[in-house]
């Protein structure tokens, strides 16, 4: 299954969704800053609940649907 790419490059700040290795561990994350060699860093929900940081490659962010808060 060919991934979608992205070449979007979100600020700090805003809502994504990460989509890992497989299509059932897609998540709503928030970008927190840039780092090195095409990466960013995260912030999700881990499963104990608090807030967990992750390093993710920017091509498995996407954008939020639209529509989503309204």
């Amino acid at each position: 299954m060919p991934r979608i790419k992205s070449d979007c490059l979100p600020n700090a700040g805003t809502v994504a969704t990460y989509r890992g290795r497989s299509s059932s561990s897609t998540r709503n994350v928030r970008v927190i800053a840039e780092a090195s060699g095409g990466r960013m860093v995260v912030e999700a929900i881990g499963r104990q609940g608090v807030p967990v940081r992750l390093t993710v490659k920017q091509e498995n962010l996407l954008p939020m649907q639209p529509g989503l808060f309204d």
